[in-house]
């Protein structure tokens, strides 16, 4: 199976072409901001390197978030884009799935955390690699309530002077080369972004974006 996976979620723009069970090309260029100038250029390059035409994907994958507004939506929007010109199905994916997902085979409760806004710390966790519920958003403080932990990926220094006895294994952003490979025995359902809050933006009237 071919697979073309996105990121953009967080401070990186990062893609990943799946070929079989080999990952042919990769790319991940740090950003805050302009996901939205970079993405398509970045998905024709890494698509080149690994010498594959758009239409020889067979699925394209993307995460959800929690993270920024702007740069999950346009990962999104890309991702649909594709897969609608495609006629191609578009496997949606958790950024805490994604940076678990390494530590699927390891002993032990793995943590995955990211920033929320403020001092909010969105968290999921995972065993054997299944999620042992659905992402949520506490306070370090609150962390505790999740011992016992053998691990913290992600935004691991959020979880301050909470669950000392875990190893801390920080990720600034989730691999797309991840996602990709996560993307395959991956059923295909109807895709949302995941916002831990609701964004700062309003439209007339007060309303939230779709």
């Amino acid at each position: 199976m071919r697979v073309l996976a996105i990121d953009t979620c967080l401070s990186a723009c990062s893609v990943a072409v799946l070929d079989g069970d080999r990952v042919t090309a990769s790319a991940c260029e740090p950003m805050d901001r302009g996901h939205q100038e970079r993405l398509a250029p970045l998905a024709r390059e890494v698509m080149a390197q690994a010498g594959l035409a758009f239409a020889d994907l067979d699925r394209i994958a993307v995460t959800l978030g929690p993270g920024s507004f702007t740069g999950l939506r346009v990962g999104l929007a890309f991702a649909k884009g594709l897969g609608l010109a495609l006629e191609r199905p578009v496997i949606g994916l958790g950024c805490l799935e994604v940076l678990a997902a390494p530590y699927a085979d390891s002993p032990g409760r793995t943590l995955a955390l990211l920033p929320g806004r403020g001092d909010g710390v969105c968290h999921q966790a995972f065993e054997g690699g299944a999620a042992l519920g659905a992402p949520g958003l506490t306070t370090a403080a609150g962390l505790e309530a999740l011992a016992p932990v053998a691990r913290i990926v992600g935004a691991a220094d959020l979880a301050g002077d909470a669950l000392p006895g875990a190893v801390r294994l920080p990720s600034a952003s989730p691999d797309a080369a991840v996602a990709a490979r996560l993307a395959v025995p991956a059923t295909p359902a109807p895709l949302a972004p995941l916002y831990m809050r609701p964004p700062n933006a309003r439209l007339p009237g007060g309303r939230l974006p779709a």
